[in-house]
């Protein structure tokens, strides 16, 4: 790449930032979604717990509860009590902050755009919403790779979907260890997409969450590698993945590549990018962990309505009308994940023909490299949470609810349309006479060489006039020309009808990109078609000699994989309609070619000797090639670039004239051929000819008698397969009516979790206040607005008569100890009718004196709901008081008696003290 082509480069880049950017205006921290249902308040508390007592963690979080929509929810008011920070319930618009935790109200869905959490009003009826794959799907489309999941414990599968589209974009998943969860669903679901980060007990979550926020988005994210020192890291990580996967990844885009490497750096916390290269050249399990996040897909059913849309209308009624009723239409989708963009074709197929009366074989191959997402495919069963992709009518008319509603089945109709296999795009060969293929957001992640490559590939696999169906980001690139432009915003083709295709021709030579695991190389060309401007006249001649003079040879490994093909292989080898994944010569290979070409390989590997086979008759509809097969060892291969020993599979066709005409295949041949025998000859000849045929009459009795029991088999399991339809139609209402059930019962699971939170805090604070009441000494006694006891400490009991059972009696039918006092009941109402406060002090049987105080209940809202009633003992000041009155009329008494004694004396008489 020039010095000016790299800044164009770099400028695109800075625009395509900007513009992603301007976009989606994503908060600058990460936003951590939390969902839960049944039994997770529990696992909402040991998760909080376990965060550390600073609040400034630099991250947000947003629990998706499932919540009852009739019930108030306490959770915001109980998760303050486990954490020191901000903890709000979303109102509509609400922006998102760091260092604070916002919980969902009940009755709502929300989503995160523009930095902020919406909420809307949920459209599916109640037991069919999905509110945790709703928000995790915005929070996708919003952080990108800022986001983070937590999956905690629950039913269902709410949130398995969410995850998956978290993890397209880059982001982090973290599930809790489903035997420390109260239901296992929702984890064991999310679990199952191969797709998790982390299986922690919710306690353990918080530290490393922590850790992975600060090494993903932390100072030891930037890259130290020079770009040389980084790019042969790279091949390494390639040679590694080759090594052990079998696929390439080196022209793929370095930033899909970087990003992926990085995200598992920070989940296995690897600072540099040599220390976890060499992590990953130990440790086979890494290997996988870093296939899996290559190979996530981002997919749902009918992703993109509006292009779904303009299938349906502008595609589909065209093919239904120029196939015949006899007519097969052959579709392929290449790396269909799960297989919800192949199902979803198939849906708008099978809708398009049932308004047309049409019932046309349908074949669609949905092909992917993952094995594992083919298996899910195949299986055709997907979480309930797809009724947030399709619609209800879609949902009745090729689903079933099993599980009772967990899940969908596809049904055996849809199913019956797609042939999934495994398949390499880059290295195996294509599908052949197709009228549709939808390759959707895959090219995207691929380099312009190997994009244009693909384009090339998909055009010799389309029949002219062919439809072509890419990714919104998508572009046919130079190869424009050969299509014709349906609609350039849904990216829509069709290939031009006066394109003459190799496939027409029978000129296209498949060739595999790379044959050696250092993976730096550049994909594998044919020589004969290489054009170099300063070639001499030797290169000249032998280019010459190998195009025209040359035979025929492949390279294979051991195994037979193709590796690299020279001269047109079609006499010789055959792709078969519908078999995807095939890049084995021995499978390829033609009648007459395959048994020897079999042994003869086996030999050379085991010999490590040519082998050489000569005049083989070999049959390509109904001809006979005669050829010569040589298979050679090559040997001296350089140990830097291939790590496995090649085969040189060399087919020479033997022929007296370059235009002799092949040899048919009649009886008259076979005659002249006896002819050049003796008598005795012929007749061994002749005799073995007719064991031969007997034996292969029986061998095709046996083959017909094999088909006729299989098809027996057949109608007698598509017997079975129609009473078990019947049986789960008359099930599907009860399953529905679980379904709701279930629903209703899993949030009445979160109001019982809430409620019991509530009880332990109302006992606890019951149980202060009987504490605190019993600690003070003063007796209480609480009635209601009929003056009925609602409740009352021990000390009453001392001076009224109270058992617990008296609870609920009117205050004025119990007997007390109160001397003197009848009124109990009078000035009880007094207060509630006046609402001033009244004390009076009574005196029991055993003489103690008590300060009876009256004064209103009111509650927390200012409402009269009764009365309360004091006793506060004043015993010992009544005591006091009673000395103090008699000390004092002792004192006035003798005060008296000298005041009298003094006026009796003499007027004259002097007191001795005053002199």
């Amino acid at each position: 790449m020039t010095e000016k082509q790299e800044k164009n480069e770099k400028k695109k880049q800075k625009d395509k930032t900007k513009k992603n950017a301007d976009r989606t205006n994503t908060a600058s921290f990460p936003i951590v979604g939390i969902g839960a249902s049944a039994g997770g308040l529990e696992a909402f508390k040991e998760f909080f717990s376990g965060m550390p007592d600073d609040s400034e963690i630099g991250m947000a979080f947003v629990l998706v509860q499932h919540l009852a929509p009739d019930h108030e929810s306490s959770l915001t008011e109980i998760i303050r009590n486990f954490t020191s920070m901000r903890v709000l319930e979303v109102k509509d618009g609400m922006k998102v902050e760091a260092n604070s935790i916002y919980i969902i109200p009940p009755n709502y869905e929300m989503t995160f755009r523009d930095g902020a959490l919406h909420l809307r009003e949920p459209d599916e009826p109640r037991g069919h919403r999905m509110p945790i794959d709703v928000f995790f799907r915005s929070l996708a489309s919003g952080q990108s790779e800022q986001a983070v999941c937590v999956i905690l414990s629950g039913t269902g599968s709410d949130g398995t979907l969410g995850l998956r589209a978290i993890k397209g974009e880059g982001g982090m998943a973290m599930v809790q260890e489903p035997d420390t969860a109260r239901y296992e669903g929702m984890p064991g679901s999310a679990i199952a997409t191969g797709l998790v980060d982390y299986e922690l007990p919710p306690a353990e979550m918080p530290e490393k969450l922590i850790a992975y926020i600060t090494h993903a988005f932390g100072d030891l994210r930037r890259s130290t590698q020079s770009q040389e020192g980084e790019e042969k890291l790279l091949k390494k990580t390639f040679i590694a993945l080759r090594n052990q996967t079998g696929h390439d990844f080196s022209q793929y885009k370095r930033s899909t590549i970087q990003r992926r490497i990085q995200h598992r750096m920070s989940v296995q916390q690897i600072e540099t990018m040599d220390k976890y290269v060499k992590y990953l050249q130990q440790t086979p399990e890494e290997v996988e962990s870093l296939f899996r996040d290559l190979l996530i897909g981002v997919t749902s059913f009918f992703r993109d309505s509006e292009a779904f849309k303009a299938l349906e209308d502008k595609v589909i009624p065209s093919l239904l009308a120029d196939k015949r009723e006899s007519g097969i239409l052959r579709l392929w989708v290449p790396a269909c994940s799960t297989g919800e963009e192949a199902y979803s074709i198939a849906i708008l197929i099978a809708e398009c023909q049932d308004r047309h009366n049409q019932n046309l074989k349908v074949q669609i191959f949905a092909t992917d490299i993952d094995s594992k997402a083919i298996v899910v495919a195949r299986r055709g069963l997907f979480p309930a949470s797809i009724s947030e992709d399709v619609s209800q009518e879609r949902l009745s008319n090729f689903f079933k609810t099993t599980e009772g509603g967990k899940t969908y089945r596809i049904q055996k109709r849809i199913r019956e349309m797609v042939i999934f296999s495994e398949q390499n795009l880059i290295e195996d060969p294509p599908f052949s006479r197709l009228d549709l293929i939808s390759c959707r957001n895959l090219l995207i992640y691929m380099q312009k060489d190997l994009q244009k490559k693909i384009i090339s590939l998909f055009s010799y696999a389309l029949n002219p006039g062919g439809y072509l169906f890419l990714g919104s980001s998508e572009t046919l690139g130079d190869s424009h020309v050969h299509f014709s432009t349906l609609d350039n915003k849904l990216k829509l083709y069709q290939l031009k009808e006066n394109i003459q295709s190799s496939q027409q021709e029978g000129e296209y030579d498949f060739l595999p990109p790379m044959t050696a695991t250092d993976a730096g190389q550049p994909p594998l060309v044919t020589p004969a078609k290489e054009e170099s401007v300063g070639r001499t006249l030797r290169e000249l001649t032998e280019q010459k000699l190998l195009e025209d003079f040359s035979p025929v040879a492949v390279l294979v490994n051991s195994y037979g994989q193709l590796l690299y093909i020279h001269g047109h292989t079609g006499l010789y080898l055959e792709l078969f309609p519908g078999l995807s994944g095939v890049n084995n010569i021995l499978k390829m290979a033609r009648d007459g070619l395959q048994s020897e070409l079999t042994t003869a390989l086996h030999k050379a590997v085991k010999d490590q000797k040519k082998v050489f086979c000569p005049n083989l008759h070999i049959n390509s509809h109904n001809n006979i090639t005669q050829a010569n097969l040589t298979v050679c060892p090559i040997k001296n291969v350089p140990s830097s670039k291939y790590d496995e020993a090649l085969y040189l599979v060399v087919l020479e066709r033997i022929s007296s004239s370059k235009n002799e005409s092949p040899i048919l295949i009649t009886e008259q041949s076979a005659s002249e051929e006896e002819e050049k025998y003796g008598p005795e000859s012929r007749k061994v000849i002749a005799d073995l000819r007719r064991k031969l045929r007997a034996k292969e009459e029986s061998l095709q009795n046996t083959v017909e008698e094999l088909q006729t029991a299989n098809e027996e088999l057949k109608s007698s399991n598509e017997e079975l397969q129609s009473v078990n339809e019947e049986m789960q139609s008359t099930n599907e209402e009860l399953e529905t009516s679980k379904e709701e059930l279930q629903s209703l019962n899993e949030e009445l699971k979160t109001v019982n979790a809430e409620l019991e939170d509530k009880v332990d805090e109302l006992t606890q604070t019951n149980n202060d206040m009987n504490n605190m009441l019993s600690g003070t000494g003063i007796g209480t006694l609480f009635v209601d607005l009929d003056l009925e006891i609602i409740r009352f400490t021990s000390t009453v009991t001392e001076f009224i008569n109270l058992i617990d059972s008296d609870i609920g009696r009117p205050v004025g039918h119990i007997a007390s100890n109160l001397k003197k006092y009848d009124s109990l009941s009078e000035d009880a109402q007094e207060v509630l009718d006046t609402l001033v406060p009244k004390e009076v002090e009574v005196q029991t049987n055993n003489g103690k004196w008590y300060m009876m105080r009256i004064q209103p209940y009111r509650t927390a809202e200012n409402v009269i709901k009764g009365a309360v009633i004091t006793f506060r003992d004043i015993s010992e000041r009544k005591k006091l008081e009673d000395e103090l009155a008699e000390v004092s009329s002792l004192l006035s008494e003798q005060a008296d008696g000298d005041r009298d004694e003094k006026a009796k004396k003499e007027p004259g008489e002097v007191e001795p003290n005053e002199k």
